[in-house]
Parts: C-alpha cells; sequence; structure tokens
C-alpha cells in the first residue's frame, strides 16, 4: 500500500508543535481592518492553537 501524501495547501498553513498540537495564524487578517475594534485586531496578531476537535482530521492531512 502506498505512503500517505502530506497535503501541501495544509503544510504551507500549519505546524505541527512538539507536543502534538498543530498552530496556526487567525482567521480575518487580510482586510477591511477599519470594521474591527483595536482589540479584535491586536488579538488576531501572532498565531493560535487549533481546537482540540479539528485536530485529528488535520493531523491527518499532516503526516509524512
Amino acid at each position: 500500500m502506498p505512503k500517505q501524501k502530506t497535503n501541501r495547501a495544509a503544510a504551507k498553513r500549519f505546524k505541527k508543535t512538539a507536543n502534538g498540537g498543530i498552530k496556526s495564524a487567525h482567521a480575518y487578517t487580510s482586510h477591511r481592518f477599519h470594521g474591527k475594534t483595536k482589540k479584535q485586531r491586536r488579538q488576531l496578531r501572532g498565531t493560535h492553537m487549533m481546537d482540540h476537535t479539528n485536530l485529528k482530521t488535520y493531523k491527518k492531512l499532516l503526516s509524512k
């Protein structure tokens, strides 16, 4: 049986952490910042950890 290939689109967007989590950038950060509060804009900076309900699906996409 052939090996599972890594989904290249997912590999460009998500990174695995040492403890098995997945981190990614926030959504809603490309444009239209004038409609967001300063607090929203500040909290959308950086990365966040993926919710545990999605982990199983995305780990399959990132398997090497």
